[in-house]
């Protein structure tokens, strides 16, 4: 699959601003003083769902609803953000949504999914078992399945990119956490449509290394765990198609430990006072991380939500 084009992305944006405004992108002194370079944080904890996801929900619903009037209804699995974009969408399409969740999800993101009027099911140990037994449901209840991954989902979260670059297009590094890719190949996308030169770095966490091990092995490479405090980053079995991209687009892809997720966490909150859930927090952990090679640049950090549950909150803070 190609990225998606300037075109593509800009009606990608017709769409999400019916629904929400541009989230903003700020500099941090503090940040930058800690950093020794100059930080821009592009801030989806800003959006309707506190994440960069609902971007990819409304582009693909609104396709969606004009092509599939009168379906029976959508069926997915998340570990949260994706399920909220997905019930935020479906509430103002009227398409009935089925969640499927692994067992001990963050209760808070349930709670908003089922609140957004999804009807949440928990099943399997992690990510991946309730991503296999969505399928199953898909086929038994006659459901449309929609995956973590896909071009109009790409198009969608692809435009808080297209608005950040056109915003700061002298930015020498971009960090962009990876989950499933549509984040960093939505950054890809867009650089590439404004024809800038700005170096794009993913980042994942040690304990989901699969995105890593596949961009040095330059082919998709599985794990049998993916057990992180930064649970949009919990993959174990990643997209081909999303890889491809990736090795074509970035730079390179950073690991960083779960220790260093929460410093970036607790650093976020100290220096910024927004709240980073895990996923988030990893950009500005690679960056601290490859502070030296960083030195007096420009740097552009992905903030991709705010929805860190209650308990983890209080641990990391502690």
């Amino acid at each position: 699959m190609d990225t998606a084009s300037l075109s593509e992305l800009e009606a990608a944006q017709e769409t999400v601003y019916r629904y929400m405004k541009p989230t903003p992108e700020l500099h941090w002194p503090l940040l930058s003083g800690r950093a020794g370079c100059e930080v821009w944080v592009k801030h989806e904890n800003h959006t309707p769902i506190g994440a960069f996801k609902v971007r990819g929900g409304l582009v693909y619903l609104d396709d969606f609803a004009r092509r599939h009037n009168g379906a029976r209804g959508i069926v997915s699995a998340t570990r949260g953000n994706h399920g909220q974009s997905l019930a935020y969408a479906c509430g103002h399409a009227g398409v009935p949504l089925t969640i499927l969740v692994p067992h001990g999800n963050n209760p808070e993101k349930n709670a908003a999914m089922r609140a957004l009027g999804a009807d949440l099911v928990e099943v399997g140990s992690d990510f991946q078992e309730a991503r296999e037994h969505a399928g199953d449901l898909a086929g038994e209840r006659d459901l449309h399945m929609i995956g973590p991954f896909h071009p109009l989902l790409m198009r969608g979260v692809g435009t808080y990119s297209l608005e950040f670059l056109r915003a700061r297009d002298d930015l020498d590094t971009v960090y962009v956490p990876i989950g499933m890719g549509s984040g960093i190949c939505g950054m890809i996308s867009a650089r590439d449509a404004l024809g800038l030169k700005t170096r794009i770095v993913g980042v994942v966490a040690e304990n989901a290394p699969s995105y890593a091990l596949s961009f040095d092995r330059e082919k998709p490479v599985s794990t049998n765990s993916a057990d992180t405090i930064a649970d949009g980053l919990a993959c174990r079995v990643p997209d081909g198609t999303a890889l491809g991209i990736i090795l074509a687009g970035a730079e390179r892809v950073v690991t960083v430990s779960e220790d260093e997720i929460r410093a970036a966490m607790r650093i976020y909150f100290t220096d910024t006072h927004n709240l980073a859930e895990g996923a988030a927090a990893a950009p500005l952990a690679a960056l601290l991380k490859e502070k030296d090679g960083m030195a007096g640049r420009k740097v552009g950090l992905v903030h991709s939500g705010g929805n860190v549950d209650a308990e983890l909150l209080k641990s990391v803070l502690a």
